[in-house]
């Protein structure tokens, strides 16, 4: 495929598996279990994959799949999501990454893709390819004995306790209802389920199998632990389409005899610390990004999604990486755009890093022109392309990649 540095860059094949398994147990400091292992080439693809060779070794590796993923206003696009980054420690300062990546986003280009996606292990070395984090998690801690919920707070009721087995139909069922109206949500491949469902030994972390609450608009997959001398109940995935799936399956989990805590991690716009007495209860201990994004075809991508203010405007996006960039037109009437290139003056300049942070919903424009990150041409123009921006719910990652 190319060369530099002495490092070949190639297609992947199947002989190269085990390799490849190697270099990314190496990078990221863990050993997978049997049903990753297993499921890990259905899920990402041999034939999607790079690797990075010297004197016969593979010591750089990226892969991607192509993924639907929903956007603001409920629509879909695709987007190539990147997964297993990885350059060998031996290796470092050697444009191998830059080569992999690449390579990958030429590929990406020629198939038309508007976006691509990926989950960060670091927040530092992305931003110079044109991503920006596109979602924000918050992790709480929540003192179960001393939760109370207020008197006027739902209680709908309809939760069972099950097994992940017998749940298994009933969660994927959720699961695509839950993805297909929140930003942020991807179709979820048979391979992901088969690990979740598998639940492998590295996942728990020293905690229990995973118990499990349905609802019929919802369900909760958690952990037990006793961790300090304190018995905790850790969340793994919560998923609710209505609001009364919320309630309910956040009153059981509050509700959990001989437990000290509850953790989880809400996005900003969930309701919890509304529906008890002492929303101080409902403790942030972390603040990080979920989803990364970069936009590969600007006009593709912004006329994707829906917007929450009429806008009429020009931009200049600047990419440090590919060319994405350029001048363009974005016009929005009752929330449809159109966007065009074009040669009319800019109001407003940003980065394409920017743009990715911005297109799911997930952070304000304002915001980042306070950190001299957009140059907008008057506060109105500002104004408004900040209101268009905002979405209807805080976008959320489906599932981990």
């Amino acid at each position: 495929m190319a060369s530099t540095n002495g490092i070949t860059l190639r297609s992947a094949t199947e002989s190269d598996w085990p390799a490849i398994l190697e270099l990314a147990e190496v990078c990221f400091g863990m050993r997978y279990d049997q049903p990753e292992i297993e499921n890990i080439p259905g899920l990402f693809p041999i034939d999607r994959a790079i690797v990075a060779v010297d004197e016969g070794r593979i010591v750089g590796h990226t892969v991607d799949r192509t993924m639907t993923i929903t956007v603001p206003g409920a629509a879909t696009v695709q987007a190539a999501g990147v997964s297993a980054v990885t350059v060998a420690p031996t290796h470092r300062r050697r444009g191998i990454l830059r080569a992999l990546y690449t390579a990958q986003h030429e590929r990406t280009e020629a198939e038309g893709i508007p976006l691509t996606i990926f989950t960060a292990s670091e927040g530092t070395i992305y931003g110079r390819f044109g991503y920006g984090p596109a979602t924000v998690e918050n992790a709480v801690s929540i003192d179960r004995a001393q939760a109370e919920f207020r008197p006027t707070a739902p209680d709908p009721g309809g939760v069972r306790t099950s097994t992940l087995a017998a749940a298994q139909d009933h969660i994927r069922e959720v699961y695509d209802r839950w993805r297909r109206v929140v930003p942020g949500g991807q179709a979820r491949p048979d391979a992901n389920w088969n690990i979740w469902f598998a639940d492998p030994e590295r996942h728990r972390e020293g905690a229990s199998s995973l118990f499990v609450l349905t609802h019929p608009d919802g369900y909760v997959l958690y952990r037990r632990q006793w961790r300090n001398d304190e018995s905790v109940a850790t969340v793994a995935e919560f998923r609710a389409v209505t609001p009364e799936a919320h309630a309910a399956l956040w009153r059981v989990l509050l509700s959990l005899d001989l437990l000290k805590k509850v953790e989880a991690s809400l996005t900003d716009d969930d309701p919890l610390p509304l529906l008890v007495t002492n929303p101080r209860l409902v403790r942030t201990t972390a603040r990080y990004d979920g989803l990364w994004a970069r936009v590969m075809d600007v006009p593709a991508a912004l006329s994707a999604r829906t917007y929450q203010q009429d806008l009429d405007t020009v931009l200049t996006v600047q990419d440090p990486f590919r060319n994405a960039g350029g001048t363009f037109a974005l016009r929005v009437r009752d929330g449809v755009a159109e966007c065009t290139p074009t040669s009319r003056p800019a109001e407003l300049e940003l980065g394409i890093d920017v743009l990715g942070s911005l297109y799911f919903g997930a952070h304000r424009a304002r915001v980042f022109a306070a950190a001299n990150r957009i140059q907008a041409k008057d506060a109105g123009v500002l104004r408004a392309f900040d209101t268009a921006f905002t979405a209807e719910r805080d976008p959320e990652l489906g599932w981990f990649f």
